[in-house]
């Protein structure tokens, strides 16, 4: 089975990335899917972007096209608020399947 790469972002790299790497662990493996999730502050995305070399990113707060350089983004608020998470999920387990 094939893992697929998630980098979680917020301002920090501390509070609302850790929820929503850990929303995002859950909500995948329940659609099948095996993940590894990182998570990162939004400084430091172009470097994980080059290190890490994620399918995703999830961000909670905003990120640059630029340094995301071409990975598919996804808004994660969803993952905070438990609003529209089931949805959000849904896209990006179908993004991620779509890679195949």
């Amino acid at each position: 089975m094939r893992r697929y790469k998630v980098l979680t972002v917020c301002g920090t790299g501390i509070a609302t990335s850790t929820v929503a790497a850990e929303k995002t662990k859950e909500m995948l493996k329940t659609r099948g899917l095996n993940v590894e999730v990182v998570e990162a502050k939004a400084s430091e995305v172009a470097s994980k972007v080059q290190v890490f070399n994620p399918d995703v990113i999830i961000h909670t707060t905003p990120v640059s096209e630029s340094a995301a350089a071409g990975i598919k983004m996804f808004r994660g608020l969803q993952f905070l608020t438990g609003i529209g998470m089931d949805k959000l999920a849904d896209e990006i387990a179908g993004y991620l399947k779509s890679l195949e």
